[in-house]
């Protein structure tokens, strides 16, 4: 898959009010209204969620980064109560936190388990007089992953503080991490990402999350049968949902492949030292009797068929699973005039896009057109098998296509290759891969993006391309219209957006006007 880069931030840290302790006092409880800010003796501000106080599980209580914060505070609805300090000066005790509770009505009869965020090393600490568990945890990756652990657990591990004590102490014994962020300077003839084994050349996302969990897994070497791997990612200073669903299937689907339980959690995090963007993985092991496997990815982005995935054993491909056949003259008279018409509207296609976005959509889909026309001239490549040949397509463009529009490429034509070989016509293939892609993106028909070209021509297309190419104009035109949702564009004044029709969507239209002049 695809993976985007953006090395700006819309925001620093100094502007969202990071480093304010009392940042989140404020904003909690207007995002969430059972939520209250309590002023504690020491002077220090907790927050508390006031739904949880006749809760007989093990109450939870965690103390994050000041500067660095974690979507997993605003999101794990089982988080009795958060605060923030400062790395290495230890402000709120376990202590503060069982009297704050108590004296606010909270049941602490089955214990307490503080999770503190730290710059020093995995400790677990248990009094069992007065029933508290303090683990510290370094910084907001392990955080957020005992965190997500403890929320998905067996309800007797909720329910019970030693259970609690068991999970967290599997944690502390087999947690491993490592840290990728992208580096401006080039490896090779892409970006480079320095990960935790060293910096490397930055071709895929898969690639690129093997490179990591191969490290991760090698540290535990043994592979027992009575344990899940619980595995968290967070995403550092902002990828975007699509970015952050592409690594998600990439991690779900090495564990598939090696027929290894898994038990998958994500999170975002901000974190200014440093500002680059990229991801960290938490690895760990948890015996089966504390918490249940996710199932298998079932993804049709899944290459589980046993369809091979080169153009060379097509012919085998085609007898074991015959799916469409296609005349190979006529597919690349179709995909030539399509990528020749693409590349002809370029300067248009950037034009509109230097109006309303980054000026960049005309070049990646320009850059794209040309790979694919040198790819369907190569000798083994058998445009009669489509499904195989298509697979081998996007392994080429995940390298060559960036930008969000690339993403969204690979992503519907990965899809559209698994459909195709089991689809009985090319419109309820297309309609297959179309839903699929929207479980990748949140945008749809309406909010401005190229789904308001390939939406109506892939719902119209067994009318007939002719009738499936006026309503994706139809679409193309309404997006002068509209006000941008996603993408770059939602950053703009609608003002600014009127009159314009949306880049992505006119160049995928272009591309279909193309191809359809050809029939």
């Amino acid at each position: 898959m695809s993976l985007v880069v953006d090395q700006t931030l819309p925001y620093t840290h100094q502007q969202l009010q990071f480093d304010d302790p009392n940042r989140w006092s404020r904003l909690f409880p207007l995002m969430r209204p059972s939520v209250r800010a309590i002023d504690i003796s020491n002077g220090q501000t907790v927050v508390i969620d006031t739904s949880l106080v006749k809760s007989k599980d093990v109450l939870i209580a965690a103390i994050g980064s000041l500067g660095a914060f974690s979507s997993k505070i605003l999101s794990e609805s089982h988080l009795a109560t958060f605060t923030s300090e400062s790395t290495g000066k230890t402000i709120t005790s376990a202590e503060d936190i069982s009297k704050v509770l108590k004296e606010n009505g909270f049941t602490t009869e089955n214990g307490l388990v503080v999770v503190r965020s730290t710059s020093k090393k995995l400790d677990l600490e248990f009094r069992a007089e007065s029933k508290v568990l303090e683990v510290a945890v370094i910084e907001e990756l392990e955080l957020d992953h005992i965190l997500s652990l403890l929320s998905a657990t067996q309800p007797k591990v909720k329910a019970s503080l030693e259970e609690t004590k068991a999970v967290l102490e599997h944690f502390i014994k087999s947690a491993t991490k490592t840290n990728s962020t992208f580096h401006e300077k080039k490896a090779g003839n892409g970006p480079s990402v320095v990960h935790t084994v060293g910096t490397a050349e930055f071709n895929s996302a898969k690639k690129a999350i093997d490179k990591d969990l191969a490290h991760l897994l090698s540290l535990k070497p043994s592979h027992a049968e009575d344990v899940v791997y619980s595995v968290h990612f967070s995403d550092i200073n902002g990828l975007s949902r699509l970015e952050n669903n592409i690594l998600a299937h990439e991690i779900s689907e090495y564990f598939a492949k090696k027929n290894l339980p898994l038990h998958l959690t994500q999170s975002s995090i901000s974190n200014p030292h440093p500002l680059a963007r990229g991801w960290s993985i938490s690895l760990t092991t948890i015996p089966l009797t504390y918490l249940s496997p996710q199932q298998k990815p079932t993804s049709p982005l899944s290459n589980t068929s046993s369809q091979p995935s080169t153009t060379n054993n097509s012919v085998s491909a085609s007898k074991s699973q015959p799916g469409l056949q296609f005349s190979a003259p006529l597919l690349h008279k179709i995909i030539t005039a399509g990528c020749e018409n693409l590349i002809r509207t370029e300067p248009l296609i950037t034009e509109y896009d230097t109006i309303v976005g980054d000026g960049d959509c005309g070049y990646t889909l320009r850059d794209g057109a040309k790979q694919v026309l040198a790819f369907i001239s190569l000798p083994t490549t058998n445009l009669s098998h489509l499904p195989p040949t298509l697979s081998s397509l996007v392994e080429l463009l995940e390298i060559s296509m960036g930008g969000t529009s690339g993403a969204l490429y690979c992503i519907f034509l990965s899809s559209l290759s698994n459909h195709l070989s089991v689809s009985p016509d090319l419109s309820t293939a297309l309609s297959g891969a179309l839903t699929d892609l929207l479980r990748y993106t949140r945008a749809r028909r309406g909010d401005r993006t190229c789904l308001d070209c390939l939406i109506p021509f892939v719902e119209t297309l067994g009318k007939g391309a002719a009738e499936a190419l006026e309503e994706a104009r139809k679409g193309v035109e309404g997006t002068k219209r509209m006000e941008a949702m996603v993408g770059r564009s939602s950053y703009l004044d609608e003002s600014a957006t009127r009159g314009v029709p949306d880049p992505g969507a006119y160049g995928l239209l272009m591309l279909l006007e193309g191809m359809v002049s050809a029939l």
